[in-house]
């Protein structure tokens, strides 16, 4: 197994094409093998095999920088670069990283997670390279998925025109995490296809050469000529225009021809653009045949490739996903709006049931606000169902474009809290921070199914911007059939009466009612459901208790306890309650189980109700 035999890129540079060969087999039988013990990102992985052994086999890394788009495809890159030996640890609290980490290993240049940054993230490589007069090479990978995103686009636009050395492979797999979706998705179709295209560029350049005695006042003419040659044969002017030399496209799984296309572009100067078609899931069949499914994957049978735990809770994504096809069922004006996770989203019974309302976007969080925006400002209620890391790049989108305007426009924010194993890039940390400061805007989070569906209810009723949050999570089956009407601002009481008071934000619920019957019956509880606004009566009827312990799955800065805190400091009174804010810590959150992180934070329920305790006896 040569795979045994590597333990840096060093190893890769004397292996012949045949070896390399039998190295890939070695690293997808190692992969499948390893991801169905711990689950991960699969289909993507298994499609960058022979590009990842190429890049390494061509390029010198660490001095070289490789930058992966996203990052989930970069577990080969980690096998390369010596960490094989971990991969039982990946995405495990304190083990390998699913993404890359610069703080893992020098061959990480950039910490990656979010899509569409490799680009700019490499240019600023290239410009500081040549600023300090060092010499390396540059290479960011981008899935085609990531060129829908905007960025893609500005990178693209500055790489192009700065005449540095840059190189971007354009990884085309035809996929993102769904299908991909939009025009730039038909162009590279119409580049894979082109049943003329692979000498045309070539030819072309070579009959403007050999044209003999033209002069100085034909070089407009030849110009002209050259462009409407390849606006004729090379299906690649996009990116030809944009100022890459574009190259491809090749077969991503061919290692001799990537080699050897690799070691060619290694002397080109100015910006590069190699387009290469892999095969998402390639060498593993379940994969290959359903790539969107084995996208992320939790354990698996290595022989079936069925999932080893079958899921029998329902999660709030499905009830999610049942509520809104009800109410569209019910008002026509409501379409759904997501940025390539219709699945993820629960959105796929939406987006069958009606297609014609059901509008993916591609990774394009910022367009798919703004989008939503327009669809409100023309009558339509939209709901864009977006997870909360990836939400926060519409940051502009809905402070600028909905909540000035007041649009009616529902945010589905999926993934709130604590996500677990994907780490730092993708913990929903941050959302009630950087909605709840923007006025006009209306902040909801359930505890339990009847609870979601209610808000979604009543959002869509609501007139102005409203988000709804909720967590990567089985729903809460506590006090499930217990659930008062919805009264604009006003939390749920679950119980009353005593010196001290829970308030319990959204998923947090459970933890709550934990403490709450850890400390006995003298003690009031309220579920919060609206995080913006807190109703000033509300806040009056706190100050009867003595000690107020609010709980939440967000950072504290801008959170739910800040707010509170602030409406109680605007009342000028003498004497206010104790306020005690359980909340994230003012840091990023690393990969671990939603059980585990909880309560390595104390943010379980009996890490909480141990703290209150030490609290209330002091």
């Amino acid at each position: 197994m040569i795979l045994s035999e590597i333990n840096s890129p060093n190893d890769l540079k004397n292996l012949s094409i045949n070896e390399l060969s039998l190295l890939a087999k070695d690293i997808r039988e190692f992969l499948v093998k390893s991801l169905s013990e711990t689950g991960g990102h699969l289909a993507s992985n298994l499609g960058v095999v022979e590009l990842t052994i190429a890049l390494h086999k061509v390029y010198d890394s660490p001095t070289d920088k490789i930058i992966w788009d996203v990052g989930h495809q970069s577990y080969i890159h980690k096998i390369l670069t010596g960490r094989s030996k971990a991969f039982n640890t990946l995405r495990k609290l304190d083990g390998l990283s699913g993404f890359p980490k610069s703080k893992e290993s020098e061959h990480d240049p950039f910490d990656t997670g979010h899509s569409a940054t490799a680009i700019s993230v490499a240019l600023g490589f290239c410009a500081a390279r040549d600023i300090t007069g060092k010499k390396y090479n540059v290479a960011a990978i981008v899935g085609d998925g990531s060129a829908t995103g905007g960025l893609v686009f500005e990178g693209l636009n500055n790489a192009g025109r700065s005449n540095t050395d840059i190189l971007v492979i354009l990884n085309d797999n035809q996929m993102s995490i769904a299908k991909n979706v939009g025009a730039v998705s038909r162009h590279l179709n119409d580049i894979r296809t082109a049943p003329i295209y692979r000498g045309a560029k070539r030819d072309v350049h070579r009959i403007l050469e050999n044209i003999p005695g033209l002069g100085k006042p034909l070089d407009r003419w030849i110009e002209k000529l050259k462009d409407a040659l390849k606006f004729m044969f090379v299906p690649g002017v996009l990116f030809e225009e944009m100022g890459f030399s574009y190259y491809g496209p090749i077969d991503g799984h061919n290692l001799k021809t990537l080699v050897r296309t690799l070691t060619k572009i290694k002397t080109f100067k100015g910006p590069v653009l190699l387009h290469v078609s892999t095969t998402k899931g390639k060498g593993y069949p379940p994969a290959e045949s359903l790539p969107d499914s084995y996208h992320g994957v939790g354990p698996f049978d290595l022989h079936t490739g069925k999932p080893l735990a079958v899921a029998e809770e329902e999660s709030y994504t499905d009830v999610f996903g049942k509520a809104l096809v009800k109410i569209a069922d019910e008002n026509e004006r409501v379409a759904a709006i997501t940025a390539a996770m219709p699945d993820g989203t629960g959105l796929c019974a939406f987006k069958g049931k009606y297609p014609g309302r059901f509008f993916d976007v591609g990774i394009a969080e910022s367009h798919a606000i703004t989008f939503a925006a327009g669809l409100a400002k023309a009558g339509v209620i939209p709901v864009a169902a977006i997870y909360s890391s990836f939400l926060q790049r519409a940051y502009d989108q809905i402070l600028h474009d909905v909540c000035i305007q007041n649009l009616h426009v529902i945010l589905a924010i999926d993934r709130a809290g604590l996500v677990g194993p994907d780490g730092e890039t993708h913990q929903g940390a941050f959302d009630l921070s950087y909605l709840c400061h923007m006025p006009n805007m209306t902040v909801l989070a359930p505890r339990n199914a009847a609870e979601l569906e209610a808000m979604l209810a009543f959002a869509v009723e609501h007139k102005g911007p409203l988000a709804i949050r909720y967590p990567k999570a089985d729903i809460s089956k506590l006090l499930s059939d217990k659930s008062a009407a919805i009264e604009y601002g006003m939390p749920e009481p679950i119980a009353e009466g005593g010196d001290m008071a829970i308030i319990s934000v959204g998923s947090m619920f459970e933890a709550a009612y934990f403490v709450f019957e850890g400390l006995g019956k003298k003690t009031a509880l309220y579920n919060a459901r609206f995080i913006k606004p807190i109703n000033k009566k509300f806040v009056k009827g706190l100050l009867s208790y003595k000690h107020i312990f609010i709980l939440e799955d967000n950072v504290k800065r801008g959170g739910y306890s800040e707010a509170l805190m602030s409406e109680l400091s605007d009342m000028n009174l003498e004497k206010t309650p104790y306020i005690h804010s359980f909340a994230l810590p003012d840091k990023y959150i690393e990969q671990g189980t939603r059980e585990e992180l909880f309560k390595r934070y104390a943010l379980d329920g009996p890490g909480i109700l141990k703290k209150i305790k030490e609290i209330i006896m002091d």
